[in-house]
């Protein structure tokens, strides 16, 4: 018998909130994060991204602790991660797993020639040091999939009987190196990206992160993660394939596992990035699959491309629409400009939501597709 896998505790530290509460509640009001930003020593130019107040940050960081040497994505990670462990009331024993989830970590710390903070496994091991996690923290580090990719992790390490529970935590930051990375693609929007539009140029940066409480006991469940597929296209080292493959496969794995059909799925969190291939592959894919009419939302508009931290904080935000009933605007959206028929939430709208999709694809051909219910 097969463990039935449950998330029961989320929360996301963002530009427009540090919980989930807030979070929804400026979503709700079409509340973006994305500001135009003149930071010099970030990019040459002045920009638009979203990014979390400096400030705010460190009050925020100092209710936790008095500790000076963190990074601001170490603080970022920590608060998003202290009020789930607290909650949970879960024993950090053997049986108790943490995953660090990210695309590029402490990257800022090679700007001061400082290697050691930025290796992943250290990044991991200063989180989990500091929560006192008594096993080896596992890195999940996969482009942009990373986030959602992380909770597929979880999910089989649970059900291969290996823990019976497992702290998720995802986050990303806003650096020069990922500005000026994306820049040098041209692949930058100079106003806030307008995912699946016709007027969308490009994508927009953010950072966030979120974490979660992957779980074998059903007490305060949120719901249930009965589907996973990660499948890689092969295709390019950036671009996605034009037939969207390694999505459709993906999204296939996840459906079949879950032993539901796509017409059994109420609402799809796309990843949306606004960028020329990427939206019109996950149109092609999701035609190729029959999910064309079933509402859909990429939370860019709000967030930014929060890169490693997406999948993870739009599944947090997913969750609280199907605990809601409610689905969210994709904000930026206008007229459609993919070639495929897609439905793209335009207003808020309350919807009983059973089953629901997520799905990512990233640099390297990567995509990860969940289903929760």
């Amino acid at each position: 018998m097969i463990k039935e896998v449950y998330i029961t505790e989320t929360n996301c530290i963002t530009p427009i909130g540090f919980d989930v509460a807030t979070n929804i509640k400026n979503i709700g009001n079409e509340v973006s994060g994305i500001q135009l930003h003149d930071k010099p020593k970030l990019l040459n130019v002045p920009f638009y991204a979203s990014i979390i107040n400096d400030e705010d940050l460190d009050l925020a960081f100092a209710k936790v602790t008095s500790a000076k040497d963190y990074s601001r994505l170490e603080k970022m990670m920590i608060l998003a991660l202290e009020p789930i462990i607290k909650k949970a009331k879960v024993v950090l024993n053997e049986r108790t797993a943490f995953i660090l989830s990210t695309t590029k970590g402490n990257v800022t710390a090679l700007e001061n020639q400082n290697i050691e903070p930025a290796y992943l496994h250290q990044l991991a091991q200063t989180i989990a040091d500091f929560f006192e996690f008594k096993t080896e923290p596992i890195v999940v580090s996969n482009a942009c999939v990373s986030g959602i990719l992380a909770v597929s992790v979880a999910k089989r390490l649970i059900q291969a009987e290996m823990y019976d529970n497992i702290f998720v935590v995802a986050g990303d930051e806003v650096s020069k190196f990922i500005l000026s990375g994306f820049n040098s693609f041209q692949a930058m929007s100079d106003l806030p990206c307008k995912p699946y539009s016709i007027n969308r140029t490009g994508v927009t940066l953010g950072e966030a992160a979120a974490a979660v409480l992957v779980t074998s006991n059903k007490d305060n469940a949120k719901i249930k993660v009965i589907g996973d597929g990660s499948i890689n296209d092969a295709n390019h080292i950036s671009g996605p394939s034009r037939t969207g493959e390694g999505l459709f496969r993906s999204i296939q794995s996840a459906l079949a596992e879950a032993q539901i059909n796509s017409n059994q799925i109420d609402y799809i969190s796309t990843h949306g990035t606004a960028t020329p291939f990427n939206d019109e592959m996950e149109a092609i894919a999701l035609n190729r699959l029959g999910l064309e009419n079933v509402p859909l939302n990429s939370l860019k508009g709000f967030y930014g491309h929060t890169l490693g931290a997406s999948g993870l904080l739009e599944t947090v935000i997913g969750i609280q629409s199907v605990q809601e009933s409610k689905l969210f605007v994709s904000l930026g959206f206008d007229v459609i400009g993919v070639s495929q028929p897609i439905r793209v939430i335009e207003k808020n709208e309350d919807k009983n939501i059973r089953f629901f999709l997520k799905t990512a694809s990233g640099f390297g051909g990567c995509n990860t597709s969940c289903v929760v219910g």
